[in-house]
């Protein structure tokens, strides 16, 4: 009898619409998955802007420095709860990370962490760093037990590897488009499609 196959996880990988979820939540997204194993998946779009900041849609006494920031729609799930990414830009491999207890898995990436933690972002916003970026969203996108792998079967998602410029230093409004045009021509001519078909 076969093994059977291992199962893929992606987390650290940048999810994009393929085309099919049109007319959905995810049309035109690109989602970061920051957790995904056999018990589901959990991901932030880094591409849909509230068009408010920060410290107008959270109550919370925040520092002024994290006030000002724009605050993303991380998914249709529990839009009240917050999550953020950040990272140190700048650290060597000879600089230790700061130990903050972050649980076995924060890190998504080398040098970029998740957190949901109130008191950690306080903390953040009063040690000012200008080497840190930092990106805050209210809600998330949230996959049952082997939903996600099943949407991929389907070819709903396009899988591209996450880096911190693609998370905080490239504009959110063409992301999706910017990185369908870098994976050659079939996906370029995906990106110039108008959002509404019928325009075309």
């Amino acid at each position: 009898m076969p093994e059977p196959e291992p199962a893929t996880f992606l987390k650290g990988q940048l999810l994009l619409d393929s085309g099919q979820l049109r007319g959905s939540f995810f049309q035109r997204t690109v989602v970061l998955i920051c957790q995904h194993d056999s018990e589901g998946a959990f991901g932030l779009v880094l591409n849909r802007a509230t068009g408010s900041n920060v410290g107008d849609m959270i109550v919370a006494d925040l520092p002024d420095v994290l006030k000002t920031r724009p605050l993303f729609l991380g998914g249709p799930v529990q839009p009240s709860a917050l999550s953020f990414l950040h990272s140190e830009s700048f650290l060597s491999e000879a600089t230790p990370l700061p130990t903050v207890d972050i649980g076995s898995d924060g890190f998504v990436i080398p040098n970029l962490t998740l957190g949901h933690s109130l008191d950690e972002l306080m903390e953040m916003g009063e040690t000012s760093s200008a080497t840190r970026k930092i990106k805050l969203f209210a809600g998330y996108a949230g996959w049952s037990p082997g939903q996600l792998e099943d949407e991929m079967k389907r070819k709903a998602w396009l899988a591209h590897p996450a880096s911190l410029e693609l998370v905080f230093d490239t504009d959110p409004g063409q992301l999706w488009q910017q990185i369908l045009r870098g994976k050659g021509w079939k996906y370029k001519l995906l990106s110039q499609m108008p959002e509404d078909l019928s325009l075309n």
